[in-house]
């Protein structure tokens, strides 16, 4: 429908109940919604909730879909976004007296060893930045949006997502190479 937006012809034939078309459209998006929802709250079972979740409010609003208002794929990163921090809000105020049970992964050759504990650094240093420092980096670096776009979606200014990134930049550097040291 929209050269601005390559989703909006297929949301199109999603509200007038095409299922082939709802397939496809799960089909693009819920790889990178799955990966997004993983990241930040760190369980696949409740990626997997927020990813659906995400999908079933798009087939609720396909109807009334207002092309040129935003782009499908900045909605529903938005979309997922804002799930995930909902379900982050509730973890935070859940006290349990047990931790979750984590597989005890089988040993692994030299070299995927370092690269799992290099992911792992990582992984720590991004899930220990500010929220949303955290939610730039990971909309940027690991969803792959577009400055314009990752800003869209957090409700942000272009300048104040660049400066998030930077900042979020410059800790994660300083916190990695603090553990830099130690491997030498």
């Amino acid at each position: 429908m929209s050269a601005d937006d390559p989703d909006a012809a297929l949301l199109a034939q999603v509200a007038a109940g095409e299922a082939a078309s709802v397939r496809r459209l799960v089909a693009a998006k819920a790889p990178r919604l799955m990966a997004l929802a993983g990241r930040l709250l760190d369980d696949r079972g409740e990626a997997e909730d927020v990813t659906q979740e995400a999908f079933v409010r798009l087939w609720k609003v396909a109807p009334r879909w207002r092309t040129g208002q935003a782009k499908v794929d900045t909605w529903l990163h938005g979309i997922t976004l804002n799930l995930c921090r909902d379900r982050l809000r509730r973890r935070r105020e859940t006290v349990t007296d047990t931790p979750p049970d984590r597989a005890d992964p089988a040993p692994l050759a030299d070299v995927a060893l370092i690269a799992d504990e290099r992911d792992a650094r990582v992984a720590a240093a991004i899930a220990a930045l500010p929220e949303r420092q955290r939610e730039a980096i990971l909309l940027q670096y690991y969803q792959d949006l577009g400055n314009i776009a990752a800003a869209e979606v957090m409700g942000v200014s272009v300048e104040a997502l660049e400066s998030l990134l930077s900042r979020a930049r410059r800790t994660l550097r300083a916190r990695l190479m603090e553990g830099a040291g130690d491997d030498a």
